[in-house]
């Protein structure tokens, strides 16, 4: 008799998660993450409060759909964690990242690079006769896509800071 294994499709979410600004709550989200065997593709994390008491966590993972409702609810049971919020399900969503990308090249490898970063509209924020470092804003494939073409010019190194992200329209997510 021959078992037949059901894999389920794996999904990329984007979520976000209003925690109380106190030490080690990051390193509890992670271990969640870690001790379960997930992955986490990007995290950022920023204080969102005035007086500095709530941060915002932007967690990109991927995984199929019944292990991120897992991720979800083990993140709504953690004690500092206000609100979880699955962008990927919410509805349409604005997602941007920043990186610095560093290139060296003289000569017409020098004059391609920088015609490409114009069109990609990013901007060198370091020059030297044998280098620039562009500064570059954009959804995940855009950065992805200025890194491979960078990659044929060049490429020397790629800081990216992970994704943040935010639900469209006037009301909070």
């Amino acid at each position: 008799m021959m078992m037949h294994i059901k894999h389920e499709a794996e999904e990329r979410h984007v979520l976000t998660v209003t925690v109380d600004n106190e030490a080690g709550i990051l390193a509890k989200i992670a271990g969640l993450f870690t001790a379960r065997g997930y992955n986490i593709d990007s995290l950022t994390v920023a204080d969102i409060t005035e007086n500095h008491s709530v941060s915002r966590i932007t967690i990109v993972t991927h995984g199929p759909p019944s292990q991120i409702d897992q991720i979800h609810a083990q993140l709504e049971r953690l004690v500092p964690v206000h609100k979880v919020v699955d962008l990927t399900e919410v509805g349409p969503y604005v997602q941007r990242e920043l990186a610095l990308v560093k290139v060296a090249g003289v000569g017409e490898k020098r004059v391609e690079a920088l015609r490409i970063a114009d069109v990609f509209r990013a901007k060198p924020v370091d020059t030297t006769t044998g280098s620039f470092i562009f500064e570059l804003t954009g959804a995940p494939d855009k950065i992805d896509t200025f890194v491979t073409l960078m990659r044929e010019l060049g490429l020397v190194e790629v800081g990216r800071t992970g994704i943040v992200a935010m639900i469209r329209g006037a009301e909070e997510a």
